[in-house]
């Protein structure tokens, strides 16, 4: 198993950043009005919050 050497970290990870970085491409292209928080652990994505905003007219 080699190391990615921009992060130090095992190309196995690869996989994981790769599915965490489309989410996050997702929710940016799905996304109008609203948030993306994206919480790391250790160097690593462990977690994608999602918040849309919808506001009504009256």
């Amino acid at each position: 198993m080699g190391l990615d050497n921009s992060r130090g970290r095992p190309d196995a990870d690869r996989p994981a950043e790769d599915s965490a970085l489309a989410a996050i491409r997702d929710g940016l292209q799905r996304l109008r009005f609203g948030s993306i928080a994206v919480t790391i652990h250790e160097g690593r994505v462990v977690q994608l919050d999602i918040t849309e905003k919808r506001r009504f007219g009256h």
